[in-house]
Parts: C-alpha cells; structure tokens; sequence
C-alpha cells in the first residue's frame, strides 16, 4: 500500500504506510495537524492536534492539551479519500509528512482544483515518490 495524490493534473505516489497531514485554519490562523495509517479499508484518521479553537475547529470534549495542543483521537471509519480544498488563502497549503520520506510534500500553497488523496498499491522501497504529469 502507499499513498497517490491528484493535483490539477499532476498525480504523485509515495511507498509509505502512514502520514499526518498538516495545516493553518484559514480563519484562525492556527496549526491542525492529523495521523493516519494506510491501511486496505482506507485512510484511517488515528490521531488529531489543534492548537488553539474557534470557527469550528473546537477541540471534542475527550481531547488532553500537551505542549499547547489539544490532541483527540477521532473515532471514525476509514476513509476511502480525502479531498482537499485549495483556497490558497491559509499562506502555506497542506503539508503531507511521513517518517519515511526525507522531505515533507507541500500541497496546495496557490489556490487550485481541489486535490484528492487515497491510498493505492505504490511499487519501490519506502519513501520513493515518484511524480506522473
């Protein structure tokens, strides 16, 4: 299993088995980030950090502030895809980081087409990217 991400009409995949993806709320200006793992019924959301709340992004009342971040853990079936809206109006777009990749993937920093993220079945040793398009 690995992770394949369509971006106006760029697909990219990366040998990884899990990932956080992170970001600035583009109303409050605050960090998310969350953890998942790349498993055969989907995209499994295992852990989630807020750092701060307001505009809808208010912590769920189980969630422990660590190091200034309210960390939960959802409790949610696995996801068959994310689709991620591009704005363009956060300054910084998506960040997908993995222990196994060297560098971490930005996405979305300009406003564009959403981008859509799923697992898929990547060939190569961990932490290959390989980019098509």
């Amino acid at each position: 299993m690995g992770l394949c991400i369509l971006t106006a009409g760029k697909a990219i995949s990366l040998a990884i088995t899990a990932f956080t993806l992170s970001w600035m709320h583009s109303v409050e200006h605050t960090g998310w980030q969350e953890d998942y793992q790349i498993t055969p019924a989907g995209l499994e959301l295992v852990q989630a950090r807020v750092k701060g709340s307001g505009a809808g992004m208010e912590p769920p009342p189980d969630a422990i502030l660590k190091n200034d971040w309210w960390v939960y853990t959802p409790h949610l079936q696995p996801l068959p895809e994310l689709n991620l809206a591009a704005s363009g109006a956060t300054g910084g777009g998506w960040h997908v980081c993995s222990p196994q990749l060297k560098d971490c993937l930005d996405l979305g920093e300009q406003a564009q087409a959403s981008i859509k993220v799923t697992p898929c079945d990547v060939d190569g040793p961990p932490g290959t990217v390989t980019s098509h398009g």
